[in-house]
């Protein structure tokens, strides 16, 4: 894709573009609660915004003890790509801060795309937010 960009920053630098990627993955399209989006641990994690042009099409985030969430990318946009230029740069950004152990929640549909990035899956399958998810790790 042309005109795309990654920028790794924080939530209250680029909040309206983050929360309206999240928004309409998470609580539009997938009905998750807004108040279980809205998590208040945004503030203390490291965010990744891609961009076409200047509109937000995809964005991740990973906390400090390598816990990455709230990976979400736009319905037009899945499959292109974007999803795994996010996790590489939280990968990277967990190698530059030596971190040893990355974990997530993959939704249950998802796990392939994390199983891809040398996740394994770790214990049973389990509901959060009517959603099927497994918790997934990778040692760097």
């Amino acid at each position: 894709m042309k005109n795309i960009s990654a920028i790794t920053t924080s939530y209250k630098s680029n909040l309206k573009k983050i929360c309206e990627v999240r928004f309409k993955v998470f609580v539009d399209e997938q009905n998750v609660p807004e108040e279980l989006e809205i998590d208040g641990l945004d503030d203390e994690a490291t965010h990744i915004l891609i961009l076409l042009g200047d509109k937000a099409i995809g964005t991740g985030r990973i906390l400090s003890d390598g816990h990455i969430g709230r990976v979400a990318v736009l319905k037009k946009f899945r499959g292109k790509g974007v999803g795994k230029l996010i996790m590489k740069m939280l990968i990277e950004w967990a190698k530059e801060n030596q971190l040893k152990t990355l974990w997530l929640s993959s939704q249950w549909h998802a796990r392939g795309f994390y199983i891809d990035l040398n996740f394994s899956c770790t214990g049973d399958k389990y509901e959060e937010a009517g959603i099927d998810h497994i918790k997934m790790t990778r040692k760097l």
